[in-house]
């Protein structure tokens, strides 16, 4: 049985939340249009403030939580850090690409709304904005959400710890460049100005003020207060930011969600084939090349997991928060908690394949 005592009220019914989010959003966009019309274009340089200030306290718990130090560690264990830098990305974001050309582009096009809407890069057809959400989804790796399933595989948090660090200082360095070029293989054409500073205020500041702050009250406070005192008030305040982002949200995705409901179901499957091939790949590499079960579920969860906050904070950046790129983000969202923990069992069920 899983031991479900670690995840918190939030998390543990994080799904239902969402649901009921989604929910209160279609039913606010419908009742109240003119409210969420008016957070968005409130506005400065084509950054929605309020959602801008959501997204940050979204992220800066996150980065807040990690400890650098344990990155210098990781050295004397390359092996299992190594193939994880390869899944998240080598392998990972390029599968992403492939199965939302795939369904988005090919299976599902007779079935998905062909309107052309105006987005922030510009007119585009929905398909291809959900084309975008996913492909921005695909190439961030790995939220602080894989120590939670870390812990309930009994796998290697150490381990864990080491790579949300490392994956957090490579999405500053790669989530740009990366992001303008598969948006660019599926015909979508992002200034990299542009992208640069969404990634800049979306994984750098948080990233800096989360270190400082994590310095700094380490020193005043020790670490006793910050991690049962500081944390799960930090990460609460995460989960309540990433809900009203929702709300907001879906109460401007309403007309398309009410009049093409399969939509959201459209953009699950390949969402849910991706998590599952890399998840599968990961743990696979990891028993041939003889790593321990400790070291090979966190490196197949890890993989398996999305840094959605960035992803939805990108894609209402560049796209903006009515577009078709930030829902097929939030479906991410959805499925996450369910599909995660389904993983985790599966881990737990297949520890013998280890030695």
């Amino acid at each position: 049985m899983l031991d479900e005592k670690k995840l918190g009220f939030f998390e543990k019914y994080l799904t239902i939340w969402i649901i009921v989010c989604i929910t209160a959003g279609l039913l606010l966009g419908k009742t109240f249009p003119a409210v969420a019309t008016s957070i968005n274009s409130m506005q400065l340089y084509s950054v929605s403030l309020p959602i801008a200030v959501l997204l940050f306290f979204m992220i800066f718990p996150i980065m807040v939580q990690i400890d650098f130090k344990q990155v210098i560690k990781a050295g004397k264990t390359p092996k299992p850090v190594l193939l994880t830098l390869f899944v998240n990305w080598g392998i990972k974001p390029f599968t992403m690409l492939f199965f939302a050309w795939v369904f988005m582009k090919v299976v599902f096009t007779p079935f998905l709304p062909d309107t052309v809407t105006p987005t922030l890069m510009g007119d585009m057809d929905l398909p291809s904005q959900y084309f975008a959400g996913m492909v921005l989804l695909g190439i961030a790796p790995c939220t602080a959400m894989v120590l939670v399933w870390s812990y309930l595989a009994k796998s290697n948090q150490g381990h864990t710890l080491v790579m949300v660090a490392i994956n957090s200082l490579a999405m500053l360095i790669l989530y740009a460049p990366m992001a303008r070029w598969l948006l660019g293989i599926g015909e979508i054409v992002v200034p990299w100005q542009t992208i640069a500073l969404s990634v800049g205020l979306y994984v750098g500041v948080p990233l800096v003020a989360g270190y400082f702050s994590r310095k700094d009250l380490l020193m005043r406070k020790g670490a006793d207060w910050f991690e049962n005192t500081f944390s799960p008030v930090m990460h609460n305040i995460a989960i309540l930011a990433l809900l009203i982002t929702l709300i907001t949200l879906f109460s401007l995705q309403g007309d398309v969600i009410i009049k093409e409901p399969l939509v959201i179901l459209m953009i699950a499957v390949p969402l849910l084939i991706q998590v599952f091939f890399i998840f599968i790949l990961g743990y696979g590499i990891s028993r041939l090349i003889g790593l321990s079960y400790e070291d090979a579920a966190p490196t197949a969860l890890i993989g398996a997991s999305n840094h959605f906050e960035v992803a939805i904070a990108v894609s209402i950046m560049l796209f903006g928060l009515n577009s078709g790129a930030a829902l097929a983000t939030v479906v991410g969202v959805l499925i996450e908690v369910p599909v995660m923990l389904a993983l985790v069992k599966i881990c737990l069920k297949s520890r013998n394949l280890f030695n």
